[in-house]
């Protein structure tokens, strides 16, 4: 069976982890700390980011995008549409979603590694600058909901989760369709939210 490297914090994670279960792949979960430089996750990703997938093979898929493309060939198309229009729709959804998080990673990041005197304010504006720039496109034109989603919805998911886990109370105001579209999202899909970054 494939395992996943991952940590449940990790919103990267937590959308490949989706991404196989609503695909019904099964996948054995490793959970690993990034900061321990763990040699299992070094030797199967020389960048020490998660997650990582490590097939029966032995061979290694790195970054979350690679993955959901790996799954959804296992899959036969059940994560991207074979229509090139609304492929490139869930493509561009999970592209901004993964965007957000960037941002919102380096934010944390900023303020994790660095002394309090060397926090670099401007930095920090900026990437919450773009995060909420991305939020209001989307709370605008929330993606729809339908039986069968994408990719990009799950990854939009993990995103929301992983800002209420790290910015929770910041992100939300003014937001309602975004915030009532993970609710129903959790709702329609209740086996996904044990996934969801926490």
């Amino acid at each position: 069976m494939p395992k996943l490297l991952y940590a449940s914090t990790s919103p990267y994670s937590s959308k490949v982890r989706m991404a196989a279960a609503y695909a019904g792949i099964a996948i054995d979960l490793v959970p690993v700390k990034t900061e321990d430089k763990p040699a299992e996750l070094i030797s199967a990703n020389p960048l020490g980011k998660i997650p990582v997938l490590v097939l029966e093979d032995g061979r290694t898929i790195h970054d979350s995008r690679a993955i959901t493309q790996h799954l959804n060939r296992l899959s036969k198309n059940v994560l991207f549409p074979r229509n090139p229009d609304k492929r490139l729709e869930a493509e561009v959804l999970e592209a901004l979603a993964d965007g957000i998080c960037d941002c919102a990673l380096s934010m944390v990041y900023e303020r994790r590694t660095r002394p309090d005197a060397m926090v670099y304010q401007p930095w920090l504006d900026r990437q919450w600058a773009k995060i909420t720039a991305a939020l209001d496109l989307l709370n605008a034109n929330p993606p729809k909901l339908p039986k069968k989603i994408t990719a990009g919805q799950l990854a939009l998911r993990a995103t929301l989760g992983y800002l209420a886990l790290r910015f929770g109370g910041q992100w939300e105001k003014g937001r309602g369709r975004l915030t009532r579209w993970a609710a129903r999202f959790d709702e329609k899909f209740p086996e996904l939210k044990g996934c969801v970054p926490g």
